[in-house]
């Protein structure tokens, strides 16, 4: 947050009517400009959805929609943890939305490792999180470089996390340098492959033998794998026929705001079919 503060008073600063400024977090948390939009998360084999990832945007009233990359490089802590928990809060509710439509997706949302031990997320959950006996759980995702430098510190909160069906999942796992062996201390569920390693992974030999890797491990320990950023039908097949159970990417949708998600869901319990590409069909189960 101080870091978004010096910018706006530096002779550098750029106003908002470039689309490229940059917008401190303290602002968009002070005049609510927050939302959360969702990105599907598709069984490859069976091309069902699974689940959603909530990501944060912010609903400038000049600039309109503004990417995280835009407001969230700089902030400081404070600011990250009230984030982090209207994030955790809007999601919850988000959800009874979802299921009213008939289709209680399990949703995903990203978190900092400082928060799981920062905030009472426990406690949230316990007053926020839905009573409907079709509830899921929710997904905190944590990147792969951050928790293997506070393992300790976030196992016990992990632990009670897990009481209130709240799982951890290892966000751009591959991309850091972290042991496995460290990382199976925390009682986590899913291993989200790194973008980096899905793209092209159909005809690049080193992506797709790490996609195998990653795969296979996530085999061994009982984990879901779930491959990020797939862009075609080619990196689509070849990830389930090495086993990767879910996907998200262009391929199957954008993130989209949670109206329009809701409209899907919706259009789903008419009968009519859902697109995800420009061929296919998404079909919800």
């Amino acid at each position: 947050m101080m870091e978004g503060l010096r910018n706006l008073f530096s002779p550098a600063f750029v106003p908002y009517s470039d689309p490229k400024a940059t917008i401190p977090l303290g602002a968009v948390l002070k005049h609510d400009w927050f939302e959360l939009w969702y990105q599907p998360k598709i069984e490859l084999k069976t091309l069902h959805l699974v689940g959603a990832e909530a990501l944060v945007r912010a609903r400038h009233p000049t600039r309109g929609i503004v990417p995280p990359a835009l407001f969230l490089p700089g902030a400081g802590g404070d600011a990250m943890n009230e984030l982090t928990e209207r994030v955790i809060l809007t999601a919850l509710g988000d959800w009874e939305d979802f299921a009213e439509c008939g289709v209680p997706i399990r949703l995903a949302v990203n978190v900092p490792v400082s928060a799981l031990v920062e905030l009472p997320i426990p406690q949230m959950l316990r007053e926020a999180r839905p009573r409907a006996a079709s509830w899921p759980g929710l997904t905190l995702e944590v990147t792969e470089d951050q928790i293997v430098h506070d393992l300790e510190l976030a196992k016990d909160v992990a632990d009670s996390l897990r009481e209130l069906k709240c799982d951890l999942s290892v966000d751009d796992f591959g991309a850091g340098y972290s042991s496995f062996v460290r990382l199976k201390q925390l009682p986590f569920s899913e291993l989200k492959i790194d973008r980096g390693y899905v793209a092209n992974c159909n005809e690049d030999h080193f992506n797709a033998g790490l996609c195998e890797t990653i795969v296979e491990l996530g085999r061994r320990f009982g984990l879901v794998t779930v491959a990020e950023g797939i862009e075609t039908t080619h990196e689509s097949h070849k990830l389930q026929s090495i086993g990767c159970q879910v996907g998200q990417g262009y391929l199957f949708a954008k993130p989209m705001p949670k109206a329009q998600l809701v409209g899907l869901l919706r259009a789903r319990m008419k009968g009519a079919a859902m697109p995800y590409t420009d061929q296919d069909r998404l079909r919800a189960s």
